[in-house]
């Protein structure tokens, strides 16, 4: 969906006068102005004031997906990692009043936006939170071709290890509050990005009127129902089995904790002019310069599923093998695997995955990947290699 799309969509909403009201509440100078950055579960917006030379990214939350509480959590861990010297975070920047949270009233045709999924809010779905980051400059290294990638899981994996190792001996606020990543809260009945079922049917669907199908005359709709049949069977096997080994390696301390839970490549930002990723072996200080943001989905998880989510949409790749060890090679320089650990890694890549079907079946106007239907399809490829014990076998 293009800038100018959303940003159509948002005045219907009503979301202009939120902004609004959420500018209010800080200082901001006489005139500030929001453009309109990305939409996922929350929406972002770039806050410049162009009389002050000042600029900030404002994160405006989806009502229901996290609860005040919550968003206090994320906020307190990103304030300690940047006060512990772990890694640099975008420092927030308080409201008039001093507020690390602005709330502003959100309209009854906003209420509902931002997607699927999410736990329920103490408003009841009548407030919409939002949070004023500093601006921080600089690229995301996603932009990498495949082969050019180990460096920057090298940096991937150096930096998870160091904020696991805070999450470990962090001494959390006494009103510290974030939800679980667990099965029943990824693939389960309480999918916070809602249903792998629906959204591999959705894009199965889609399947037949933009991929290679369609060129071909596409198939009749007995034809579609079977083969969108097989895929649900074939990935429903693949998950029952990834249930059954996740049950096995248990949730002890050595194995869960708190995490990022979205440590992909977007959301690290290094400087312009920097060299794409400080090396791998990079102290805490040096890797300063690399500035890792959005902790919207921080939670208590499995450690290795902020490896599953850096390789978010790239799972299929024939890469991903050489990316993987970079990663496991940086990381236990600070942190040590047991061979127990490291053999479920397919199992994390492969929930990761059906995680992002479900997630993509909600959000259908994502650029995430090129093609929703070709993802589908080799989501299923990874799902019979995983049965197989071939997903990064080699």
């Amino acid at each position: 969906m293009s800038a100018t799309s959303m940003d159509g969509l948002l005045g219907l909403l009503g979301l202009d006068e939120t902004v609004d009201e959420v500018l209010a509440a800080y200082d901001l100078g006489p005139a500030p102005r929001a453009t309109l950055l990305h939409i996922s579960e929350n929406i972002t917006y770039r806050v410049d004031d162009l009389a002050g030379g000042r600029r900030w990214a404002l994160r405006l939350h989806r009502p229901g997906y996290h609860s005040l509480a919550e968003i206090h959590g994320e906020l307190a861990w990103v304030a300690a990692l940047r006060a512990d010297g772990v890694v640099r975070t975008p420092p927030v920047v308080p409201t008039r009043t001093g507020a690390s949270v602005a709330t502003a009233t959100a309209r009854p045709e906003d209420a509902g936006n931002g997607g699927a999924g999410g736990g329920g809010d103490e408003g009841g779905g009548t407030e919409r939170h939002a949070v004023l980051f500093e601006w921080v400059g600089g690229r995301s290294p996603e932009a990498l071709e495949p082969a050019a990638l180990g460096e920057a899981f090298a940096q991937l994996g150096d930096i998870t290890a160091r904020l696991h190792r805070h999450a470990r001996s962090w001494a959390r606020p006494p009103s510290f509050a974030r939800f679980a990543w667990t099965w029943e809260s990824t693939l389960g009945a309480a999918g916070r990005w809602g249903s792998w079922t629906s959204g591999l049917r959705t894009a199965l669907g889609e399947a037949v009127v933009i991929g290679a199908d369609a060129a071909a005359g596409g198939e009749d709709r007995g034809s579609r129902s079977a083969a969108a049949r097989e895929a649900v069977e074939l990935l429903g096997r693949a998950a029952a089995a990834a249930e059954g080994r996740l049950s096995a390696f248990g949730r002890g301390p050595d194995t869960l904790g708190l995490i990022h839970a979205d440590m992909r490549m977007a959301n690290l930002l290094v400087p312009d002019g920097a060299e794409p990723v400080a090396a791998g072996g990079a102290s805490a200080g040096e890797a300063g310069e690399v500035c890792v943001i959005d902790f919207d989905d921080c939670g208590f998880g499995w450690y290795l599923w902020d490896l599953a989510a850096s390789l978010s949409f790239i799972e299929h790749l024939d890469e991903v093998g050489d990316l993987v060890a970079a990663w496991l090679a940086a990381y236990q320089r600070r942190l040590p695997l047991t061979a127990a650990d490291v053999a479920m890694i397919p199992t994390f890549v492969l929930l990761r995955r059906l995680l992002l079907v479900a997630w993509l079946g909600t959000h259908p106007h994502s650029d995430a990947v090129p093609s929703i239907p070709a993802y589908a399809r080799d989501s299923c490829d990874l799902a019979e290699a995983y049965l197989g014990g071939r997903l990064l076998a080699g």
